[in-house]
């Protein structure tokens, strides 16, 4: 069975204009929410996995952060 497009259309524009109805810290709650969701559904070693790789950007970010100013 097709999805029905307008349907979809719809359903997104819902989104939209209930987002921008919305407060920084309920959008904030929203976000936290959803994030322990997705951490509960993830096993322990790929939460370290994901955890590694910020790590490694938030460093690599600080590094070419420094590459780029003069003396």
């Amino acid at each position: 069975m097709k999805k029905n497009p307008a349907a979809q259309a719809l359903g997104k524009l819902g989104g939209r204009a209930r987002a921008k109805a919305l407060s920084e810290a309920e959008l904030s709650e929203i976000a936290r929410k959803g994030a322990e969701a997705r951490a509960s559904k993830l096993s322990a070693a790929r939460r370290s996995e994901i955890a590694s790789k910020a790590v490694q950007a938030r460093i690599a970010k600080q590094q070419n952060k420094g590459k780029g100013k003069k003396a």
